[in-house]
């Protein structure tokens, strides 16, 4: 038995769908480019043939280098300038040999910090429509994957630290039986979240773990990405960070509190979007976290709390392991097996030996919200949306106080600028000797120096790193660079001296040297390709009207065959024969017996518009001979030309504009299509 695909079809079963947008739209394209391939073909031959397609005037020879070929070229050029060519550059110039002041027998460790890459989704632009929202959120995914590919290739970093703000709407997304307080995002849950953690995965993660084992490095070098220090956006901030939400992130990121030795430095990792709730008001019992009560801003702040009070024993044990691992030693101290009197100094001797307390690694502070600071702390001159303002009065000096400069001392729903002066304050005093401290949140770069807090500097020097993304307020993103270099002396393990030659900062021992790095400015770029848009469409159209006229001026246009108007022919009449009658006999009869009424013998004349009627045989009559007919034929032939001329003007309008459309089809095509490969490769 036949199947039903394979039987005869019914008269009712002919009907096939019209074709749709795209069937149409590359139906039509398909012909332009047969047509226009054959022209070029042809006239690269020197024949005169074309395309039988195509009804238009033949291409001229030097149409293998007229304007579409020429506007393709130069579009493949800027296109190619603006996905690739500038993105390379900007990276190339933040190469570590033009600003590293390193002796040369050095071997930094490189460092690359990434603050607020804040992928966009519903949350970032709420009432933005499709499908504008899906090319935001596309485009800015390819910016950052090609930016942060370029960074693997081009710097080769070893570490890579971020700084929070992985999503923008990740505390949004809520795990199953969290109640969330904004309706809006009621049908976005768990799934959504995980589907955002895999697109933040393809974005950074993937590349990065290719290229680590590529490099096949032994475990101690092998290259390594943390992602697990939260923003406020990832969890939310203070009291109003959902303990299931935090858990997920953790256990997707890693613990958002950790201590890692990079290049001799211990670089201390805390999550202050949870500390801060220590010193909010519980809205469950109306008390502040800091009183100890129970409650959810205690269960919020107490892990980081606990972090902080164990850094003493914590770190110099890490520092020991590091320092062991580096010599090829077991990582942890042996630990001898005997029994002891109960009152032996040995049971109260630190673990930890004294060989520990000989190695010093700088401590450098990670967290999402930046310090505190005085209002109108100037960032300093590389901050994008403010520069700094001078005076005039003093030879161009900065100002003490500069708020448009500064970073705002103000907080909110879910945000906070700066940390509490109290945390901060706490948060230096217990992890002990921070020399760097490195933020983000503000999406833009700030760099002061903190003479408040006791370092052995003098002062904590902070940077806020710029966001990753451009869709976050700011023009030229960017990211920091990191050059590590404190070599541990086999004697003692102690750092070497080594003088700094970073401007403003004292002549003592440096062991971090920082470059800002700024990638492509795709606003500017977007501009670019408009302005030439615009170039290329108004070129297009002068060409399809300057067509047009030529073919007109040959009394030819490219859609009617050689004339203005389309016409059809018609065979000419033929005029029935001339009957000269004569005298008939009254004797005649008809059939019917009755007598034929005799006529007058006479000859049709021509009718007075030649053309109309029979022609006569003689005494043909001349079309001028009636002034009336005369006044009537010259009415008839201005009428006739007045609807022609308005009848060609139509016909030209839109003959230019199918001339047109196939002009930036011939163009707009291969440039798309070159465009897309250069999305999809680079």
């Amino acid at each position: 038995m036949s199947s039903y695909r394979h039987a005869p079809l019914s008269t009712g079963q002919y009907y096939r769908d019209p074709p749709g947008f795209l069937d149409r739209l590359y139906d039509g394209a398909r012909h332009v480019y047969q047509d226009y391939i054959s022209d070029l073909l042809a006239n690269a031959q020197g024949d005169n043939r074309r395309s039988p397609h195509r009804k238009g005037p033949t291409l001229h020879p030097r149409s293998l280098l007229g304007l579409p070929t020429a506007l393709i070229l130069i579009w493949m050029i800027v296109l190619w300038l603006g996905e690739v060519g500038t993105f390379r550059s900007k990276v190339k110039a933040c190469g570590w040999q033009y600003w590293e002041k390193w002796p040369d027998s050095a071997t930094p460790h490189h460092l690359v910090l990434i603050a607020d890459p804040q992928l966009v989704d519903p949350h970032t632009y709420p009432g933005r429509p499709w499908p504008l929202s899906t090319i935001t959120r596309r485009h800015t995914d390819y910016y950052m994957r090609k930016s942060f590919t370029l960074l693997q290739d081009r710097l080769d970093p070893k570490t890579a630290f971020f700084l929070g703000d992985l999503f923008d709407g990740g505390r949004e997304w809520l795990p199953p039986g969290v109640s969330g307080s904004d309706p809006r995002w009621r049908n976005y849950g768990e799934d959504y979240w995980v589907k955002e953690y895999r697109r933040f995965g393809n974005i950074f993660f993937n590349e990065w773990v290719r290229r680590r084992e590529s490099d096949g490095q032994d475990t101690y070098h092998r290259r390594k990405i943390l992602a697990g220090l939260p923003g406020n956006h990832d969890l939310g901030l203070g009291n109003g960070i959902k303990l299931p939400v935090r858990n997920r992130f953790n256990a997707f990121f890693g613990e958002g509190n950790h201590i890692d030795v990079t290049g001799n430095h211990t670089f201390v990792s805390l999550d202050t979007v949870s500390l801060s709730a220590k010193g909010q008001t519980d809205p469950a019992t109306g008390r502040q976290g800091a009183g100890g009560g129970e409650g959810s801003s205690r269960e919020i702040s107490g892990p980081v709390e606990e972090f902080l009070n164990n850094m003493e024993t914590d770190k110099p044990r890490i520092i020991n392991r590091a320092v062991r691992t580096q010599n090829a030693r077991v990582e942890n101290d042996l630990m001898f097996h005997e029994v002891l009197d109960i009152n032996s100094t040995l049971i109260t001797k630190s673990v930890h030996s004294a060989y520990t307390s000989k190695v010093y690694m700088p401590s450098v502070l990670l967290t999402h919200v930046p310090l505190y600071r005085a209002a109108g702390t100037p960032c300093g001159p590389l901050r994008e949306r403010f520069p700094p303002t001078t005076k005039p009065s003093e030879g161009g000096e900065y100002l003490e106080k500069d708020p448009d400069n500064a970073i705002k001392v103000q907080a909110g729903i879910q945000y906070q600028n700066v940390l509490t002066p109290e945390i901060s304050a706490e948060i230096i005093d217990k992890i002990g000797d921070v020399e760097y401290a490195f933020s983000g949140d503000d999406h833009d770069y700030c760099e002061v120096v903190h003479r408040g807090y006791t370092s052995r500097r003098g002062g904590i020097r902070e940077i806020t790193v710029k966001s990753f993304s451009w869709a976050m307020g700011v023009r030229k993103p960017g990211f920091l660079l990191l050059s590590l270099w404190n070599p541990l002396e086999e004697k003692d393990r102690k750092a070497s001296s080594y003088p700094s030659k970073s401007r403003g900062e004292p002549e003592q021992h440096q062991t971090i040297q920082t470059h800002l790095c700024l990638l492509p400015d795709q606003l500017a770029i977007f501009i670019r390709y408009g302005i030439f848009s615009g170039i290329t469409l108004l070129l297009l159209f002068i060409r399809a009207v300057k067509d047009t006229r030529n073919s007109g001026n040959r009394h030819t246009t490219p859609y009617t065959n050689g004339h203005v108007l389309p016409l059809s022919t018609k065979a000419k009449a033929e005029p029935p024969p001339s009957y000269n009658s004569s005298v008939v006999s009254s004797h005649h009869t008809q059939s019917n017996g009755l007598a034929a009424r005799p006529t007058a013998g006479r000859t049709r004349t021509a009718s007075p518009m030649k053309g109309y009627g029979y022609p006569g045989t003689n005494n043909t009559a001349s079309l001028h001979d009636d002034p009336l007919d005369e006044r009537w034929s010259s009415l008839r032939i201005d009428d006739d030309r007045s609807k022609r001329r308005a009848g060609g003007f139509g016909e030209r309008i839109r003959v230019v504009g199918l001339e047109f459309r196939r002009n930036v089809l011939v163009v707009g095509v291969p440039v798309g299509v070159w465009y897309f490969y250069l999305v999809r490769s680079y």
